[in-house]
């Protein structure tokens, strides 16, 4: 993993063309629209939602992937995964680059149609509504060249202060990882609405209990930070926890998540 650099000021304007006008793709497109680069078009199967984001970034919204404009610099493909290789085969030939920001999928499925291809995978979560300094997320580019992964290089850095080079190897590893960083963590949360809302408590009371959980891991290992009956295995506590429940999946995910917490703490 190679670290680029700080934010930078862009030397000249990109034109970039969306595919798709996702959580994701709103949130880069509008902030290289903040930063100067020209957003040509935005498309997306559903003309309300490319009208949507095109009508925020200035741009023109199509739903038919024979109009892109072929003479952008960038292309970034922003759609689902497992969409992703059959909108790569309907596109028309262009010039400039093709990258897409899937943690998870090989740049390779660019290989047999644009020689010129890459990987801008921005490490963050994303929801439509919620603003977020783009300045503050890391930015993983890959390339299918020296200058075309210089190209995307220069262009993150004008997003991010935090950009680095890593492979679609290690970026598929930092994935999964960040599925159980986040996208887990957040349905520990569902889970604990549900628990609260059923007894008519707060979920607000659970926040500050959330902030500082999260505030801890910025200066002491997840291992370190970890605390609750499953480290000590209080068998006592975790029955009663396990006799409220009342829920077979509940419970199945407590034991499961008691025992990982308390073999990662060996024995403490």
């Amino acid at each position: 993993m190679k670290e680029v650099g700080a934010k930078k000021e862009k030397e000249e304007a990109m034109r970039i063309v969306f595919i798709g006008a996702g959580n994701l793709a709103t949130h880069l497109a509008e902030a290289c629209k903040t930063v100067g680069h020209e957003i040509l078009q935005v498309y997306s199967r559903t003309m309300e939602n490319a009208a949507t984001l095109a009508a925020k970034t200035g741009a023109d919204a199509i739903n038919d992937l024979s109009q892109v404009n072929p003479a952008a610099h960038l292309y970034l493909f922003s759609v689902k995964d497992d969409a992703l290789a059959a909108v790569i085969k309907q596109m028309p030939q262009t010039g400039g680059v093709w990258a897409h920001t899937a943690g998870s999928l090989p740049m390779h499925l660019f290989a047999a149609l644009h020689a010129e291809h890459g990987v801008l995978y921005p490490l963050q979560t994303f929801s439509k509504h919620r603003k977020i300094d783009f300045d503050t997320i890391p930015v993983f580019v890959e390339g299918s060249s020296d200058a075309t992964t210089r190209l995307l290089e220069e262009f993150a850095c004008t997003l991010s202060s935090n950009v680095q080079r890593l492979s679609g190897e290690k970026r598929r590893f930092l994935h999964l990882a960040a599925v159980y960083a986040c996208n887990f963590v957040n349905h520990m949360y569902t889970l604990a609405a549900e628990i609260t809302h059923k007894e008519e408590i707060s979920f607000d009371l659970l926040l500050p209990l959330i902030v500082e959980t999260a505030a801890k891991v910025t200066t002491m290992t997840p291992s370190a930070a970890q605390t609750g009956p499953a480290v000590r295995y209080d068998e006592g506590v975790m029955a009663k926890h396990l006799a409220l429940l009342n829920d077979a999946e509940m419970e199945e995910i407590y034991k499961l998540l008691s025992k990982s917490i308390h073999k990662h703490a060996g024995g403490r």
